[in-house]
């Protein structure tokens, strides 16, 4: 953390991680009720879909409640659509997972308080809530919410718009590994940019004896003292390990989903196991450099007087002060916390993308049919 002073009292943390978490609650209401509305005719006046022929007898065209397959379903979903989907997912994700993720960020710590030493995931849990009260590991879930919802609205949308257009490229009428990994490269250009200071002030928020008050105490503070630049300041460190996380988590979910799912139906087991599996292999192989995102994000107050430097700037800075300070295994601080956390995180996503993809394309689909009744009759 910065060098101000610290020592919150737990009660003062709790009740501010408390009125996060109901601030969060009446925002997460309204989204679900968006999500409601968003299942009307409104999301199909942004963008029209294609317009697929159905050869039926007469008698299926007339029954109701038919269900088309998730391949039969329009080929090309509109924006709102992957918007709406992606921006659901990603707070869904993040908001089920904040605790284990505030654990990932105190282990990455390189200079712990000795209150804050935990032998893995399960002790940090029990340690903190035991210690610090039972919503603290929940402080910095608003900011969070905030930036994951147009984040992955982003992410999702730009992604499934890129593959589609350079499969067509590089690979016409089939699957192209280079073009999923190239698409997620560049929606993670865009996520990482309306991400970054939601992830700033949620880690200072997170570590052991954070000084702030709430979100928008943080918020004035790192402003005042720090500028607008501390918000990006580990901009280029996040997308350095970012780029490779994406373009090998979409890379390996693709894949898998060719061998679990090979005529790309809806099926939530085979989504839920690709992402899972496409979310370790990628966190782990990029834990080094989230421990220099994490350092560059919180500027430990311990980790800047052991290492002589007013403030840590810039990847090659944060590599040379975790080599230092913790050698090699210090580049691996955390890494189980981040594979639990990333492996139900990435499972999440996915899950609910899909789920809310499908529901939403179907409706469109449903609705069109039944405009095409009417206008026949």
């Amino acid at each position: 953390m910065t060098a101000e002073t610290t020592g919150n009292d737990p009660g003062v943390a709790g009740a501010s991680a408390g009125a996060e978490v109901r601030w969060l609650g009446g925002r997460f209401w309204g989204v679900s009720e968006s999500i409601v509305g968003s299942l009307t005719p409104r999301i199909g006046g942004e963008a029209e879909l294609q317009t697929v022929e159905f050869i039926r007898s007469a008698q299926d065209a007339q029954t109701e409640d038919s269900e088309p397959d998730y391949e039969g379903l329009p080929q090309g979903a509109s924006t709102s659509t992957h918007m709406l989907a992606g921006a659901v997912a990603g707070i869904m994700e993040h908001c089920l997972m904040f605790p284990i993720d505030c654990v990932k960020t105190r282990m990455q710590s390189l200079q712990p308080d000795p209150a804050a030493r935990y032998r893995n995931v399960m002790d940090a849990l029990r340690r903190i809530v035991a210690t610090e009260g039972v919503w603290r590991p929940l402080r910095g879930l608003n900011a969070t919410a905030v930036g994951a919802g147009p984040a992955h609205a982003l992410y999702f949308a730009s992604y499934e718009k890129l593959k589609k257009t350079l499969s067509d490229v590089i690979h016409p009428g089939a699957n192209s590994h280079l073009a999923n990994g190239a698409a997620g490269c560049v929606a993670t250009l865009l996520h990482d940019a309306a991400m970054n200071p939601a992830e700033v002030v949620k880690q200072r928020m997170q570590m052991y004896n954070s000084p702030y008050r709430g979100v928008l105490d943080c918020v004035r503070a790192v402003w005042q003292k720090e500028g607008p630049a501390a918000f990006y300041r580990s901009y280029t460190t996040q997308l350095t390990m970012n780029v490779p996380f994406q373009a090998l988590h979409f890379m390996t979910y693709e894949y898998l989903q060719e061998l679990l799912n090979p005529h790309r139906q809806y099926n939530p087991s085979s989504h839920m196991l690709s992402g899972a599996l496409a979310g370790a292999i990628a966190a782990a192989a990029t834990t080094p450099l989230d421990v220099c995102k994490t350092l560059l994000n919180t500027q430990e107050s311990l980790t800047l007087s052991q290492a002589a430097h007013r403030r840590i700037s810039g990847l090659a800075h944060a590599f040379q002060t975790v080599y230092r300070l913790g050698g090699l295994p210090g580049f691996f601080k955390g890494v189980q916390a981040r594979v639990i956390y990333q492996m139900p995180s990435t499972a999440i996503s996915w899950s609910v993308y899909e789920f809310f993809k499908y529901g939403l394309t179907k409706h469109q689909h449903n609705k069109r049919r039944k405009q095409h009744m009417e206008a026949e009759m």
